[in-house]
């Protein structure tokens, strides 16, 4: 007689894990801990850590402050100030949020927003600069088009 299999399928751990990853997308900008989220796929915190590394390749932890991060840059690119950018995506301390920031994105936020906002008006004002050339010039866009940019 062979032995019952206690293991449960691959595809159950993962939809749990998918589960937990999908309350982190959804309440970033919550006060959420591991505990919440360990909940969420109902499993201890050590294993879930584990299983989530496995997947996603970083920890839950890590996952959360990038999805913050990327949120973030979105806001900011929309206007939002630095503080209201801060508080929308979950931070409680702005000194740690800019650091954070600065630290992940490789400069602070609001350099980030005057940098985007100045890429923006280059695009529109020298729109060939921001296409691939080889694109460019398939399209025959590089030689004596009307989308020849005037210095």
């Amino acid at each position: 007689m062979s032995k019952p299999n206690n293991t449960y399928p691959k595809y159950y751990l993962y939809n749990r894990i998918v589960k937990a990853k999908l309350f982190i997308d959804s309440n970033y900008d919550q006060r959420i801990d591991l505990d919440n989220i360990s909940d969420e796929a109902y499993f201890s915190k050590f294993h879930f850590i584990r299983l989530f590394k496995s997947i996603y390749g970083r920890t839950p932890h890590q996952y959360l402050t990038y999805v913050r991060l990327e949120k973030a840059k979105h806001y900011l690119s929309n206007g939002f100030t630095v503080t209201d950018t801060c508080f929308k995506v979950g931070f409680d301390s702005l000194t740690s949020f800019t650091g954070l920031f600065k630290k992940q994105v490789g400069q602070t936020p609001s350099a980030y927003q005057q940098w985007y906002h100045q890429r923006q008006a280059q695009i529109k004002t020298q729109p060939l600069g921001f296409i691939p050339h080889c694109f460019a010039a398939q399209k025959g866009w590089t030689e004596n088009s009307n989308f020849q940019e005037v210095p």
